[in-house]
């Protein structure tokens, strides 16, 4: 699964745009750098129900942006993403 395949089944799981996510991260003090993954974590399991996977990838993008590594893109296989700039404001709103 590509992150931003994660990224969107965190929108359908939640209901909530990956940008509102980490909104609500801010305002609960969740992104700020010493908090640790775990409270992040914990949080996203207690509030959406996201299991590990797919809150660490919201812990990725609330500390460190939409930006990923090149790594998988341009490759086949299934984590190939399309860019290295993950798209926060709901798959709706994507172009094609």
């Amino acid at each position: 699964m590509s992150f931003q395949a994660y990224l969107d089944t965190i929108e359908e799981k939640t209901a909530l745009t990956p940008r509102q996510l980490i909104a609500l991260a801010h305002e609960r003090g969740l992104d700020t750098p010493p908090v640790q993954a775990r409270l992040i974590i914990e949080w996203l399991k207690t509030d959406y129900g996201l299991g590990r996977g797919h809150a660490m990838a919201m812990v990725h993008v609330i500390k460190n942006g939409p930006k990923i590594s090149d790594k998988h893109i341009g490759t086949e296989g299934t984590h190939r993403d399309e860019s290295d700039e993950l798209w926060l404001d709901g798959k709706n709103s994507r172009s094609a």
